[in-house]
């Protein structure tokens, strides 16, 4: 039925889209986890719109899910890569420098980007939150935050 009603110019893709929107949310819930569904889903939606393809469909429910399947796939296989990335970066600071502790190396890896940044310009440039805020243009209670989440997931993986 929505095709033809798209065929016809009854209904816009933006309609499509909030009709199907909770339903596709929940789908990418099962794919990607609940803090990266509703990026996935509008970015898969954006796509589609900006290509015209979801205008011209004969089954836009089955597109939309096919297209958020597909950035579901495209976010694991970049997430992939990078965790390859950072554990090749992690492997040759270890060849470089065997009296560095490789837990500490790893659980360094483990934190997001935003905590490493932190940790990085705390601990090894040794600048304080205000310089560190400065230097990434983030405010200062936020660079602490980070700094903080950091130092207690770094105590949960090397276990002091």
């Amino acid at each position: 039925m929505d095709a033809e009603l798209n065929r016809v110019g009854l209904v816009s893709p933006g309609e499509v889209y909030e009709s199907h929107a909770v339903e596709l949310t929940r789908f990418a819930t099962s794919l990607v986890g609940p803090a990266d569904a509703p990026d996935m889903v509008h970015d898969a939606v954006a796509s589609l719109l900006s290509s015209g393809l979801l205008t011209d469909a004969d089954n836009p429910r089955a597109l939309l899910y096919r297209a958020v399947l597909a950035k579901a796939n495209s976010f694991h296989r970049s997430r992939f890569r990078r965790r390859r990335r950072e554990q090749r970066f992690v492997d040759s600071l270890v060849a470089v420098d065997p009296e560095r502790d490789t837990d500490v190396l790893a659980a360094l890896v483990q934190l997001s980007p935003q905590q490493r940044a932190c940790v990085w310009l705390a601990y090894w440039e040794d600048l304080d939150a205000t310089r560190i805020s400065d230097r990434l243009g983030i405010a200062e209670g936020t660079v602490k935050s980070h700094l903080a989440r950091a130092r207690e997931n770094l105590r949960k993986v090397i276990g002091e």
